[in-house]
């Protein structure tokens, strides 16, 4: 009876490793992606600061092209925390309001079809399990 549990247990640990892996996939342009956006010909992004926010200022006389990105709720507060997972500390960063993102950008993007705007490093902006849309890293 004893080995019986034992292997009831091995199976049921098993099972849910299994369970554990399942995952959806979101990507940009579609509601609940969380990363780099690219603006391309979208109409101007509201702002969640008006200045870029930057953790890791880079070496003396380089310059570093800002970058858009939509976040979960908290990660722009706590950015510090937050930006290695999106791979921009030492890079200036505007957060894109989320009301912004939902109603004005996802919208556009699927106007302009898959091809625009996808972005080109699909692994920012999704690590596991803090919110929608955070599946692979």
């Amino acid at each position: 009876m004893k080995k019986f549990l034992i292997t009831v247990g091995l199976l049921a640990g098993a099972s849910m490793a299994f369970a554990a892996d399942v995952g959806v996939s979101i990507t940009v342009g579609q509601p609940g992606f969380y990363g780099r956006i690219d603006l391309g010909n979208a109409p101007q992004p509201r702002l969640i600061y008006v200045e870029p926010v930057v953790i890791q200022p880079p070496p003396a006389g380089v310059v570093r092209t800002p970058l858009y990105l939509h976040v979960p709720p908290g990660h722009a507060k706590k950015w510090g925390k937050h930006c290695a997972r999106y791979r921009a500390c030492g890079q200036p960063v505007y957060f894109v309001d989320d009301g912004w993102y939902n109603d004005v950008y996802v919208p556009h993007y699927r106007e302009q079809g898959e091809g625009h705007g996808k972005d080109k490093d699909k692994d920012h902006g999704k690590d596991k399990g803090h919110g929608k849309g955070h599946k692979k890293d």
